[in-house]
């Protein structure tokens, strides 16, 4: 599994600056192809940094996996309209633009919940997603579908998320009786359950959030 080239869209945010912390660590990574509208505050010999639209993407470079971690809120896109072109349709695209260029894995941050036939707009379309790159043929294909995300989103310059403040109180007073699937999670969990399971990854495998708590 040495010598490895892959992408990573996304980068920037919680789960995907673990993500690239953890690729440009890993000594059989040998080059790092970051896709993003402003190139991630990260110097390596390993990077190479692609500012580009989503909407209009390049051919994308050769490279053996690919991870999507590229999302934002309704709030912050500012209509479910802008919400969906970012989390379903803007990395349905990196996948078919990677599968084009020879891409065979992918692993996706996904969401607890998500489901393509749910009422709730979010988790729709984060199961459409789901099922979008379930149809495409790659060789291998990992969901992580995390629950309330814990992580230093201010050194992001992200605002706090109330949901996720409250989740992690919520959990710290009730404890165990709060199943594993439901409670907060730490970024760089997903980002290491992610980083283990795609390089060798066949079929579909999804990651339930109790099983990528370390």
């Amino acid at each position: 599994m040495a010598n490895r080239t892959v992408i990573i869209a996304g980068a920037t945010g919680l789960v995907g600056r673990e993500i690239l912390r953890g690729l440009l660590a890993d000594p059989a990574i040998d080059h790092v192809h970051v896709l993003g509208r402003r190139a991630p505050p990260v110097v390596s010999p390993k990077l190479t940094a692609h500012v580009v639209d989503f909407a209009a993407l390049p051919s994308l470079p050769s490279a053996d996996e690919l991870y999507l971690a590229l999302g934002t809120t309704i709030k912050t896109a500012g209509s479910q309209a802008a919400f969906r072109a970012i989390d379903h349709d803007a990395n349905l695209a990196i996948a078919k633009a990677a599968l084009a260029s020879g891409t065979r894995r992918v692993g996706l941050v996904s969401a607890m919940g998500a489901d393509a036939t749910s009422r709730i707009f979010y988790s729709r379309v984060k199961g459409e997603l789901e099922n979008d790159l379930t149809a495409l043929p790659f060789a291998g294909l990992v969901i992580a579908r995390p629950s309330l995300l814990v992580g230093a989103r201010a050194e992001l310059g992200q605002p706090s998320r109330p949901g996720e403040d409250w989740g992690a109180r919520l959990s710290r007073l009730l404890g165990v009786l709060i199943p594993p699937n439901y409670k907060p999670i730490k970024a760089a969990d997903v980002a290491a359950a992610l980083l283990a399971a795609v390089p060798s990854a066949t079929g579909t495998m999804v990651l339930l959030s109790g099983a990528m708590r370390r």
